[in-house]
Protein backbone atom coordinates (compact mmCIF):
# COMPACT_ATOMS: atom_id res chain seq x y z
CA UNK A 1 0.00 0.00 0.00
CA UNK A 2 1.41 3.55 -0.89
CA UNK A 3 2.00 5.87 1.63
CA UNK A 4 -0.96 8.42 0.83
CA UNK A 5 -1.34 11.62 3.91
CA UNK A 6 -4.92 12.84 3.06
CA UNK A 7 -7.64 10.64 2.32
CA UNK A 8 -5.54 7.78 0.73
CA UNK A 9 -4.22 4.69 2.54
CA UNK A 10 -2.62 5.98 5.45
CA UNK A 11 -5.45 7.64 6.85
CA UNK A 12 -8.21 4.81 6.79
CA UNK A 13 -5.25 2.37 8.36
CA UNK A 14 -4.70 4.92 11.14
CA UNK A 15 -8.15 4.77 11.83
CA UNK A 16 -8.71 0.97 11.42
CA UNK A 17 -5.77 0.31 13.28
CA UNK A 18 -6.71 2.97 15.87
CA UNK A 19 -10.08 1.79 16.41
CA UNK A 20 -8.90 -2.20 16.84
CA UNK A 21 -6.35 -0.75 19.50
CA UNK A 22 -8.70 0.67 21.63
CA UNK A 23 -11.21 -2.28 21.52
CA UNK A 24 -8.07 -4.40 22.19
CA UNK A 25 -6.98 -2.39 25.22
CA UNK A 26 -11.03 -2.06 26.69
CA UNK A 27 -11.46 -5.78 26.15
CA UNK A 28 -7.46 -7.02 27.57
CA UNK A 29 -7.99 -4.61 30.79
CA UNK A 30 -11.61 -5.85 31.87
CA UNK A 31 -9.78 -9.75 31.13
CA UNK A 32 -6.72 -8.45 33.07
CA UNK A 33 -9.34 -7.05 35.99
CA UNK A 34 -12.18 -8.53 36.46
CA UNK A 35 -12.32 -11.89 34.02
CA UNK A 36 -15.05 -13.27 35.96
CA UNK A 37 -17.58 -10.16 35.86
CA UNK A 38 -16.51 -9.92 32.15
CA UNK A 39 -17.61 -13.70 31.57
CA UNK A 40 -20.65 -13.12 33.64
CA UNK A 41 -21.93 -10.72 31.32
CA UNK A 42 -22.02 -13.29 28.50
CA UNK A 43 -23.71 -15.89 30.99
CA UNK A 44 -20.54 -18.19 31.53
CA UNK A 45 -18.84 -18.70 35.17
CA UNK A 46 -14.86 -18.62 36.05
CA UNK A 47 -13.30 -21.20 38.59
CA UNK A 48 -9.95 -19.32 39.59
CA UNK A 49 -8.22 -21.43 37.32
CA UNK A 50 -10.72 -20.04 34.55
CA UNK A 51 -10.13 -16.46 35.70
CA UNK A 52 -6.33 -16.84 35.53
CA UNK A 53 -6.50 -17.95 32.03
CA UNK A 54 -8.68 -15.53 31.04
CA UNK A 55 -6.03 -12.45 32.48
CA UNK A 56 -3.33 -14.38 30.23
CA UNK A 57 -6.00 -13.52 27.33
CA UNK A 58 -6.31 -10.15 28.68
CA UNK A 59 -2.60 -9.35 28.62
CA UNK A 60 -2.28 -10.68 25.44
CA UNK A 61 -5.26 -8.42 24.04
CA UNK A 62 -3.40 -5.91 25.42
CA UNK A 63 -0.48 -6.51 23.78
CA UNK A 64 -2.15 -6.50 20.77
CA UNK A 65 -3.62 -3.57 21.47
CA UNK A 66 -0.25 -1.65 22.16
CA UNK A 67 1.44 -3.31 18.56
CA UNK A 68 -1.49 -2.06 16.51
CA UNK A 69 -1.65 1.23 18.06
CA UNK A 70 2.21 1.68 17.85
CA UNK A 71 1.44 0.70 14.19
CA UNK A 72 -0.93 2.93 13.04
CA UNK A 73 0.94 5.93 11.46
CA UNK A 74 3.98 4.41 11.09
CA UNK A 75 5.57 4.50 7.46
CA UNK A 76 4.36 1.87 5.04
CA UNK A 77 6.97 -0.95 5.96
CA UNK A 78 7.56 -4.72 5.68
CA UNK A 79 6.50 -4.69 9.49
CA UNK A 80 3.82 -2.70 9.11
CA UNK A 81 2.05 -5.40 6.96
CA UNK A 82 2.95 -7.73 9.17
CA UNK A 83 1.52 -6.10 11.98
CA UNK A 84 -2.04 -5.54 9.79
CA UNK A 85 -1.50 -9.18 8.71
CA UNK A 86 -1.14 -10.82 12.66
CA UNK A 87 -4.30 -8.60 13.15
CA UNK A 88 -6.19 -9.73 10.06
CA UNK A 89 -5.73 -13.56 11.61
CA UNK A 90 -6.55 -12.70 14.67
CA UNK A 91 -9.49 -10.95 13.66
CA UNK A 92 -10.84 -13.92 11.25
CA UNK A 93 -9.92 -16.22 13.77
CA UNK A 94 -11.85 -14.73 17.04
CA UNK A 95 -15.06 -14.50 14.05
CA UNK A 96 -14.69 -18.30 12.96
CA UNK A 97 -14.92 -18.67 16.89
CA UNK A 98 -16.97 -16.41 17.88
CA UNK A 99 -19.77 -17.88 15.15
CA UNK A 100 -18.84 -21.40 16.25
CA UNK A 101 -19.74 -19.72 19.88
CA UNK A 102 -23.04 -18.62 18.29
CA UNK A 103 -23.72 -22.40 17.31
CA UNK A 104 -22.07 -24.34 19.70
CA UNK A 105 -21.79 -22.29 22.59
CA UNK A 106 -22.98 -22.19 26.33
CA UNK A 107 -22.66 -18.25 26.66
CA UNK A 108 -25.74 -16.15 26.30
CA UNK A 109 -26.80 -13.78 23.19
CA UNK A 110 -24.24 -11.22 23.69
CA UNK A 111 -21.62 -13.48 22.22
CA UNK A 112 -23.23 -11.71 19.01
CA UNK A 113 -21.15 -8.70 20.00
CA UNK A 114 -18.27 -10.40 19.44
CA UNK A 115 -19.47 -11.96 16.35
CA UNK A 116 -19.78 -7.91 15.28
CA UNK A 117 -16.59 -6.48 16.26
CA UNK A 118 -14.66 -9.77 14.68
CA UNK A 119 -16.57 -9.02 11.48
CA UNK A 120 -15.86 -5.62 11.31
CA UNK A 121 -12.47 -6.17 12.32
CA UNK A 122 -11.88 -8.70 9.78
CA UNK A 123 -13.60 -6.32 7.44
CA UNK A 124 -11.63 -3.42 8.07
CA UNK A 125 -7.94 -5.77 7.96
CA UNK A 126 -9.45 -7.44 4.74
CA UNK A 127 -9.41 -3.93 3.42
CA UNK A 128 -5.77 -2.78 4.58
CA UNK A 129 -4.52 -6.17 3.22
CA UNK A 130 -6.11 -6.95 -0.45
CA UNK A 131 -7.04 -3.41 -1.29
CA UNK A 132 -4.86 -1.79 -4.38
CA UNK A 133 -3.17 1.94 -3.45
CA UNK A 134 -4.25 4.13 -5.10
CA UNK A 135 -1.70 5.67 -7.28
CA UNK A 136 -0.54 9.16 -6.17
Amino acid sequence: MALQQKGGTLMKRSTIMAIASIVALVFGIAFLVVPAWLMSTYGVTLEAAGEWVGRYFGSALVGIAAVTWLARNAPESEGVRAVVIGDLVVSFTGLVVAVLDVVFGVGNALIWLNVVIYLLLTLGFGYLQFSKPKEA
